[in-house]
């Protein structure tokens, strides 16, 4: 095959080319740095404003007797008989009124599921959750309501932190799935109308518990 000498000399510049790096000429562009702004005030408030931008529900508890009472209150307010939790510390954190209502062999009937989660992420209102949990993949996702139980020293700014506090949780052996939940199940995909709780819980509740 024939070779003009044009082209073969692109061809030599190629080839000298890739046998020599190149430093990255903007090393500050390349993801070392947040292209956010700095958090302008403290986590919990600024995930409890991004999350009910989102239809979330948010509640904040100063200790275990206050998530107890506002807890039962809820659940006894809309009546609901079957709580699904996978988590035995969950329940005995939720109290015996919760406790009496539980279940973990019927998550299809439920009328709300109890969760934890791996990190809450202030920045974008977002529940991060994993299959590392005893929860699995499914509790949050099948239930028409979800509750999540969170501690303040499980707050984040940012996704990079979550990310990063998962791996040095985890180390080599990552879940095999990692959920970002930024409130209530929504889709416009049909004719551009907004549509909640079509591929999850059309309900999401934080109680976020003040850590000791």
């Amino acid at each position: 095959m024939n070779v003009s000498p044009s082209k073969e000399n692109i061809l030599k510049k190629i080839r000298k080319a890739l046998t020599q790096s190149t430093p990255v000429p903007f090393p500050q562009s390349e993801g070392n740095n947040s292209v956010y702004q700095p958090a302008t005030q403290d986590a919990e408030v600024e995930f409890a404003e991004q999350f009910t931008k989102l239809q979330g529900r948010f509640v904040f508890c100063m200790d275990k007797e206050e998530l107890q009472a506002q807890l039962t209150g809820l659940i006894l307010t809309h009546e609901w008989q079957k709580v699904y939790c996978r988590e035995p510390q969950l329940l005995e954190l939720a109290g015996p009124a919760v406790a009496a209502r539980a279940n973990t062999s019927d998550l299809a009937s439920c009328d709300v599921s109890i969760t934890g989660c791996e990190y809450l992420v202030a920045r974008t209102g977002s529940i991060v959750m994993s299959a590392g949990q005893q929860s699995g993949r499914t509790t949050s996702v099948y239930a028409p309501v979800h509750i999540c139980i969170a501690y303040t020293n499980q707050l984040v700014y940012d996704v990079r932190e979550a990310l990063q506090g998962m791996k040095e949780r985890y180390d080599k052996n990552l879940p095999s799935q990692i959920t970002f939940a930024t409130g209530p199940s929504r889709t416009a995909d049909i004719e551009k109308t907004l549509v909640v709780g079509v591929h999850g819980a059309k309900e999401v509740y934080v109680f976020l518990v003040e850590q000791d």
